[in-house]
């Protein structure tokens, strides 16, 4: 039977061990409980990505601990979130935010997402079904943008409702394989590195990659 604290335990020691060193990311991960974000409890301490239906999958731990890691969180920034899937990097993010805005293309998913961490007691959290790739205009500017699919090229509709001195994670690259990119918005234009490679789930969107 699943110990859910142990596993979340045992978990915490694996991202410590990939790299992860911002303790304020691994308390975060000790408060929300995974197994109630998976069909398979039996598996979601593990090191893996699962399906959550509809083509989409929660990312492996040690990958979703590492991107709100390179967000650089503060307590009252304000998160643009593209892609809910099964909210578990949403109530990660929740822990750190004034307020986190979150997008679904999936209806069933957001819908499935919403009421699970309704349920929680996440309050801090704004739900939206449609097209991440577009952005959430009428929110913007965001102190910190997350993209959880891969993108063939990083959305300008995302990079322009990014604040300045904001920074956006994003894989893209080729739907075989990524690159993580984190960029810090300065009065300049955007300023850029790689994190190295990744594969994440198509970005699909106006501004991604076509149905």
């Amino acid at each position: 039977m699943l110990d859910p604290s142990l596993s979340s335990e045992l978990l915490i020691g694996k991202l410590r061990e990939s790299g992860v060193k911002d303790e304020r990311v691994l308390e975060a991960f000790r408060k929300v409980p995974r197994h109630l974000f998976v069909d398979n409890p039996v598996q979601a301490y593990d090191d893996i990505a699962l399906s959550i239906g509809y083509g989409q999958t929660i990312s492996q731990p040690t990958l979703v601990a590492q991107m709100t890691e390179l967000l650089n969180l503060g307590k009252d920034q304000k998160i643009l979130e593209i892609g809910t899937g099964s909210g578990f990097q949403t109530a990660i993010l929740s822990q750190f935010s004034r307020r986190v805005f979150t997008i679904e293309r999936h209806k069933e998913l957001g819908d499935k997402a919403r009421l699970r961490l309704r349920e929680m007691g996440y309050a801090n959290v704004t739900f939206k079904v449609g097209d991440g790739t577009c952005g959430w205009r009428q929110y913007s500017p965001f102190d910190r943008i997350i993209v959880t699919a891969g993108a063939p090229v990083t959305p300008e509709s995302l990079s322009n409702q990014l604040a300045v001195g904001g920074i956006m994670v994003i894989p893209t690259g080729d739907k075989a394989m990524q690159e993580l990119m984190v960029y810090t918005k300065t009065e300049n234009g955007l300023e850029s590195r790689s994190e190295g490679a990744v594969v994440f789930v198509p970005l699909i969107g106006q501004h991604g990659w076509k149905e």
